[in-house]
């Protein structure tokens, strides 16, 4: 029986004996972050410090019970004490850890009190150095005891590969010589399609369990569930059947070549850190699957929380998982605590189907063989059936892993990498962009399209690299980081989202790539005053459509695909739109065809270089068609800014219509403001209060007549509760690109709840 114990604690911010008395601290709930953090501009020491959590246990029977206790998530070293009596210290903030506290327990109240260390201080990784990204404090993920009486199953590690016997290993606790269990595999309906009884004469032993099973893979995830009773006890764990491999030809699940296309994911949130419940933890993975449309993430740079990635294996979304740290290995007895923190995050994580690779190597670290042949050997020990591999950023490293996986900040994807390894070795690419073109939703539209395209370099390269297993970006979404990096306010603002999970152009890239939901996205402004000279430059739109008209000023101009993009190698790619007048210069002032299409050419050239910088063959060309069609230059100028440009003239809007199978998916206006909108959409409207309290994210966004995001609105807007809700957050906020976001949590209480964000009213459901 398991039980949380995720309310009922009183949390002291500073720590004292004192607690174990009679101390009132305040009353939290699990998750729970040690402080709230401002959303920018504030000192990493805040949450710096060492805190106590109390709480009291009722039992109301002990007697031949076996009782353990397990914390998912303490940040970052624990002293756990039962009645006064330390039972327990824990040296890792990402990796869960049980306490068998049956000796310690009695009849009736118990007081359970956390010691939490929370200083960057601590000599255990990622520590010692400095850290690019936020380490938070606080008891931020579950809670709970499980009740256990007579023989128990304590472990059971499920290796599954298609048409292949299902293979359990199992360890039980209180063995006393023997007993009988009933093995039962279930469906994700929750039909039996496999049940065996067995006699175990050891306490460990291995299953060898005949049946067909459904594959797992990025389309079709079917999922199982191995149910082992022993005694009166369940032990039951979801597993699927599946094979991944990488090799140096690319990446393999089940014997079908994947190209990888990932990000990375921080498990941070403003204000709150790390402390967020369940439905955020699967509202990330449902994010990069359903919205962006990646096959992958990488979780950068530490083990996530089990409902993530729990979700991640019911989206058929592929993880490569990590130890914690960056860059900096410390001295033996640090090394001790990262070959630890191997063997907790295999042993807790390997029935996950999703994850496909064990980071065993400190991110970007400097070789070490001694340390990596170790965490290589843990890993290879507790599981063979996965590879291993080790982030590093400099070529040629000592490869002790399985696949060469490398951060690449300096290329493009598509060289050979052997260039990089020096090994004909299988290769991933972990980590590219990022903090080499930091990219704010505010930025002007030229730094946002070049934020795209640099996305775009990598991807088609990486897709024209047959070799290349695939690539992840960095990153999913902006995040608080220390003072030594960032842009000053203690954001990186790396993310092809913001720290809401608001959309950059650059979240374009990779949902244009997907064939799920219609997807347009116009990478440029209506406003040339964005534009330095006045000078757009290209043009791109991203979609998944197979084609788009594209409309200026209600007038047809040209339909246009993919095979209209430089890039050739990645699916979908941006489209360039590099003419904006089709026609006109026939139909409205009667030039010839050749010298409509010589003119357009020199007026993209105009856009792309400037007039004064117009290279000499378009000057010549341009003097072509003025001598043929007997133009002055003020004419020539004059058509320009009627048909290309709009300096001096009236800026006409542009709409872009997005067909798949002939049939329109998408519409999209671009052109200048009259009037916006607060556009606000809550992830869900149905909170649940169950093992803890439940969280909404709500998005804030600024939208035009078009719909289109006003970038430059940094309007403030105010927050409001009533009823059985309450706001996380500041209460008043100004929006950043035009964007910004929010969250509202429940309070042990069912019925209803509204938000009001300035006279825009949401309602929520507590059940």
């Amino acid at each position: 029986m398991r039980t949380y114990l995720n309310d009922g604690w009183q949390f002291f911010e500073n720590w004292s004996d004192d607690i174990f008395g009679g101390d009132v601290g305040q009353n939290v709930r699990i998750p729970h972050a040690n402080v709230t953090t401002p959303f920018n501009n504030f000192d990493e020491s805040v949450y710096q410090f060492v805190s106590g959590y109390k709480r009291v246990l009722h039992l109301d029977d002990v007697d031949g019970r076996t009782f353990l206790l397990t914390f998912d998530g303490v940040a970052h070293y624990a002293e756990v004490y039962v009645n006064g009596k330390c039972v327990a210290t824990h040296a890792s903030g990402y990796t869960a850890f049980t306490v068998d506290v049956t000796d310690a327990v009695r009849q009736g109240d118990n007081q359970i009190v956390v010691k939490v260390d929370s200083r960057e201080t601590l000599n255990q990784p990622p520590f010692g150095y400095v850290i690019d990204y936020l380490t938070y404090g606080g008891i931020y993920r579950d809670v709970y005891l499980d009740e256990r009486k007579g023989v128990y199953v304590k472990d059971v590690f499920v290796k599954s590969v298609p048409d292949s016997p299902v293979i359990a290993d199992v360890i039980l606790a209180d063995f006393c010589g023997e007993c009988q269990l009933l093995a039962k595999i279930s469906d994700a309906a929750g039909e039996t399609v496999f049940s065996c009884c067995y006699t175990a004469n050891t306490d460990k032993l291995t299953l060898s369990l005949p049946c067909n099973l459904k594959t797992w893979d990025i389309t079709d995830p079917n999922l199982y569930t191995l149910t082992i009773t022993a005694g009166n006890e369940e032990y039951a764990v979801t597993f699927g059947a599946r094979k991944a491999e990488f090799t140096k030809d690319g990446f393999y699940l089940n014997g079908k070549k994947i190209k990888i296309v990932g990000l990375n994911r921080h498990q941070s949130y403003p204000y709150v850190g790390y402390a967020m419940p369940e439905s955020m933890q699967r509202l990330d993975a449902q994010i990069l699957k359903n919205k962006l449309g990646v096959n992958a993430v990488r979780t950068s740079h530490y083990p996530q929380s089990q409902y993530f990635i729990d979700e991640c294996d019911r989206l058929g979304l592929l993880v490569f998982t990590e130890i914690p740290g960056w860059q900096h290995i410390g001295d033996d007895d640090w090394q001790k605590q990262a070959v630890q923190n191997v063997d907790e995050m295999v042993r807790q994580y390997r029935n996950h189907p999703s994850i496909v690779l064990w980071g065993v190597r400190i991110n970007e670290s400097q070789d070490n063989d001694a340390l990596y042949a170790e965490t290589n050997r843990v890993a290879r020990e507790l599981d063979g059936t996965r590879q291993t591999g080790g982030v590093r950023y400099i070529r040629n490293s000592h490869l002790l892993e399985d696949v060469y996986t490398y951060n690449d900040f300096n290329r493009d994807g598509a060289s050979d990498r052997r260039d990089i390894c020096g090994k004909n070795a299988p290769y991933l690419v972990t980590e590219y962009n990022g903090h080499m073109y930091p990219t704010k939703a505010f930025d002007d539209a030229p730094h946002r399209l070049q934020h795209v395209l640099r996305y775009a370099n990598m991807l088609d390269g990486v897709f024209a690299a047959e070799n290349t297993s695939g690539c992840f970006g960095w990153c999913m979404f902006d995040y608080n980081t220390h003072k030594d990096f960032g842009s000053g306010d203690r954001i990186c603002y790396h993310g092809v989202l913001d720290m809401f999970r608001n959309p950059k152009w650059a979240a374009g890239v990779f949902s244009s790539m997907s064939d799920g939901e219609p997807y347009l996205e116009v990478c440029f402004s209506a406003d040339i005053g964005d534009y330095p000279e006045g000078v757009v430059g290209d043009r791109y739109i991203l979609t998944n459509a197979d084609e788009v008209k594209v409309y200026r000023g209600g007038q047809f101009v040209k339909t246009y695909t993919h095979a209209d993009s430089p890039y050739k190698n990645m699916p979908n790619p941006p489209i360039l739109i590099d003419d904006l007048i089709g026609d006109r210069l026939i139909t409205e002032e009667g030039f010839s065809r050749k010298n409509s299409d010589k003119a357009k050419c020199c007026f993209a050239a105009v856009r792309k270089y400037g007039l004064n910088f117009l290279p000499l063959k378009y000057k010549l060309a341009i003097a072509q068609v003025m001598a043929s069609e007997k133009l002055s230059m003020d004419r020539v100028i004059e058509l320009y800014g009627k048909y290309d440009g709009n300096w001096g003239g009236k800026a006409n809007d542009l709409t872009v219509e997005a067909y798949k199978n002939g049939k329109p998916i998408a519409s999209k206006t671009v052109g200048s403001f009259y009037r916006y909108s607060l556009d606000v959409t809550p992830s869900h409207t149905r909170l649940h209060e169950n093992t803890s309290y439940d969280v909404a994210a709500v998005s804030i966004i600024a939208r035009d007549q078009n719909g289109s995001v006003c970038p430059y609105i940094n309007k403030a807007v105010t927050f409001r509760t009533e009823g059985v809700i309450e706001l996380v957050g500041d209460n008043v906020v100004a929006l950043q690109g035009g964007m910004f976001g929010t969250y509202v949590k429940t309070t042990g209480r069912t019925g209803k709840g509204t938000l009001y964000v300035d006279d825009v009213k949401v309602e929520f459901e507590v059940v």
